[in-house]
């Protein structure tokens, strides 16, 4: 992520001379306002805030459905407690979004099929999306979970999603700046040895 934050700030580094010679003569062209008593009024200070904190994500690799089916499988593999933000409290399925639609094209199938085939087996043994599932109805399809670990990778689509997905979605959470937040007490670290992401570029 870094890396396409320093490739977009190179590209648009040509173009920032040119945008502050138009902006600055319109900038001058605007006199302060004065107050009441004809000093000449402070600017009003600016609440800034990142993108991320401001803004809904925009889907850009899975499909609605399957972006469903991925927030209640993060919900059920990392939830809140204690205090501590859960999977969709520290906003992990945007970052699965973004993480997998720029992973390898095995990856992305493993995830694609492993969502599809969950999706599918919810709604053919309790007639719901896996979205609508309660906590019984979800814990029983993760029943592969439940297996003895072995070297093979499964070849159930849902084991093999579910094994990939528990390790990303734990990692992922722990390393949030929602979890990293409320570790430090409330304390906003913008700078620093932090360890957390921020879900869109």
């Amino acid at each position: 992520m870094k890396r396409r934050r320093f490739i977009q700030a190179l590209a648009a580094a040509p173009a920032a001379p040119a945008l502050l010679a138009q902006q600055a003569p319109q900038a001058a062209q605007q006199p302060a306002p004065a107050a009441q008593d004809g000093a000449t009024a402070e600017p009003a200070p600016l609440d800034l805030s990142t993108p991320e904190e401001g803004a809904d994500p925009v889907l850009g690799f899975f499909s609605a459905r399957q972006f469903a089916t991925l927030r209640r499988l993060c919900e059920m593999l990392m939830p809140s407690g204690q205090g501590s933000p859960g999977a969709l409290e520290a906003r992990v399925p945007e970052f699965m979004d973004f993480l997998i639609g720029d992973s390898p094209v095995d990856r992305q199938q493993l995830w694609l099929s492993g969502l599809d085939a969950l999706e599918y087996q919810s709604q053919t043994r309790f007639r719901k999306a896996f979205a609508d599932t309660d906590a019984a109805q979800a814990d029983t399809l993760f029943a592969p979970l439940h297996q003895p670990w072995t070297f093979e990778p499964p070849a159930d689509p849902i084991a093999r999603l579910l094994v990939a997905a528990k390790q990303d979605v734990r990692t992922a959470t722990f390393n949030s700046f929602e979890r990293n937040l409320a570790a430090s007490g409330g304390t906003r670290r913008r700078s620093g040895g932090g360890l957390y992401w921020l879900p869109i570029e």
